[in-house]
C-alpha cells in the first residue's frame, strides 16, 4: 500500500470550488468565470505543541475544529474572490492589493475561527431560552433537557434547509457532494475518473455534518449531570460545556468511521449520513472535475513531499 493510500484525507466545499487536505497541504481549485481551473494552495505547518496536542484524546477534537475553521476560511475567502473577478482583471486587481498576504490570510482566519465561537454560541444559548419557556409544561431537569434537545435539532434542521434554498449554497452543496464522492471513490481503490467518481456515495462518514449532529446528541448526555435551575447558571454551565461537548462529539464521530466496516455497530453512523442528505446535492461533471483537480493536485504535492523527507533521510 502506498504512502497515499494509508493517509486519510478529508476537505471542504467552497464557492464554485472544493478544498482538500492531506497530512503536509491544503489544496483548492476553483472555476473561474472563463470554465478555467485555478488553484490555491497552502502548507500544513503544525506547530510542535498543537502537533503533540493532536494525539491527547478528546483535546485533539478541539485543536482539529479551530484549524478546520481558520485553516477553511482562507480556502473560503479565496475562492469567492477569484470566482467574482473576471480573470481578464486579474492584473488590475493584484496591483490594487495594498495589504499583505500575511496580514489578510491571519485576519481571516481570525475572522474563521471567531465566527465558528460565535454560531456555536448561538446554536447552544437559543435552544436553552427557548426550552426555558416551556418549563411551566416540562418541569423536571430531564424533559427540560430533552426539550432543549429537541429545539436544538429543530433549529439545526430548518438553517440547513432555509439556506439550501439560495442558489449559492445550492451549489456549495453540490460540491460537497463531489468532495465526498471523490474521497468514497479513491478509499474504494477504483481510477479517480469522472465516471467512477459519480457512481461513488456522496455520504461519507466522517462529514462534518455527522459531527454537527452528533454535538446535539451528545450535549443532551453531558447536560444530564449539570443543573438547569437557575437560567443563568444554565446558561454558563452550557457555555463553559462547549469545548466538552466539542471534544467528546470528535472522538465519537471517529468511532463511528471505524466501526463503519462492523455490521452491527455501523448503524451509528446513520443519523449523520442522514442529515448529510440535506448538506450534499447530486453534482454535475463539471463540478466533479473541479473536486478532482484539486484532489489531483493535492495527491501530487503530497508525493512530492513525501519523496522528499525520504531523500533526507537516507543523506
Amino acid at each position: 500500500m502506498s504512502e497515499n493510500q494509508k493517509q486519510v484525507y478529508g476537505g471542504q466545499a467552497v464557492v464554485e470550488g472544493v478544498m482538500f487536505g492531506g497530512k503536509h497541504h491544503t489544496v483548492t481549485a476553483v472555476r473561474r468565470k472563463d470554465s478555467s481551473i485555478e488553484y490555491f494552495h497552502v502548507p500544513r505547518e503544525d506547530k510542535p505543541f498543537l502537533h503533540k496536542m493532536k494525539k491527547v484524546p478528546f483535546l485533539r477534537g478541539i485543536v482539529a475544529i479551530i484549524n478546520s475553521s481558520a485553516n477553511g476560511s482562507k480556502h473560503l475567502t479565496f475562492s469567492s474572490e477569484r470566482f467574482e473577478v473576471d480573470p481578464a482583471d486579474d492584473e488590475k486587481v493584484q496591483e490594487e492589493a495594498k495589504v499583505s498576504k500575511m496580514t489578510m490570510w491571519l485576519g481571516v482566519a481570525a475572522i474563521g475561527v471567531l465566527s465558528f465561537i460565535f454560531g456555536k454560541l448561538l446554536f447552544t444559548l437559543i435552544p436553552v431560552l427557548l426550552a426555558d419557556l416551556t418549563e411551566p409544561v416540562f418541569e423536571s431537569k430531564t424533559s427540560q433537557i430533552l426539550v432543549e434537545g429537541f429545539f436544538k435539532l429543530l433549529l439545526l434542521f430548518f438553517y440547513i434547509y432555509f439556506v439550501s434554498l439560495t442558489p449559492i449554497i445550492k451549489r456549495v452543496f453540490q460540491y460537497h457532494g463531489a468532495e465526498h464522492k471523490v474521497i468514497n471513490c479513491f478509499e474504494s481503490g477504483k481510477e479517480l475518473t469522472v465516471e467512477n467518481v459519480q457512481a461513488s456515495s456522496r455520504l461519507h462518514y466522517r462529514c462534518g455534518s455527522s459531527f454537527i449532529l452528533f454535538t446535539v446528541f451528545v450535549g443532551v448526555f453531558v447536560y444530564m449531570f449539570f443543573p438547569t435551575d437557575p437560567l443563568w447558571l444554565r446558561i454558563v454551565n452550557r457555555i463553559l460545556l462547549i469545548p466538552v461537548v466539542l471534544g467528546i462529539s470528535f472522538e465519537v464521530l471517529q468511532l463511528t468511521n471505524k466501526w463503519r466496516e462492523i455490521p452491527f455497530l455501523r448503524f451509528f453512523g446513520y443519523p449523520g449520513l442522514w442529515l448529510q442528505l440535506l448538506t450534499t446535492k447530486e453534482p454535475d461533471d463539471s463540478q466533479v472535475e473541479v473536486a478532482l483537480a484539486s484532489f489531483n493536485e493535492l495527491l501530487r504535492l503530497e508525493n512530492e513531499t513525501n519523496e522528499g523527507l525520504k531523500t533526507e533521510n537516507i543523506v
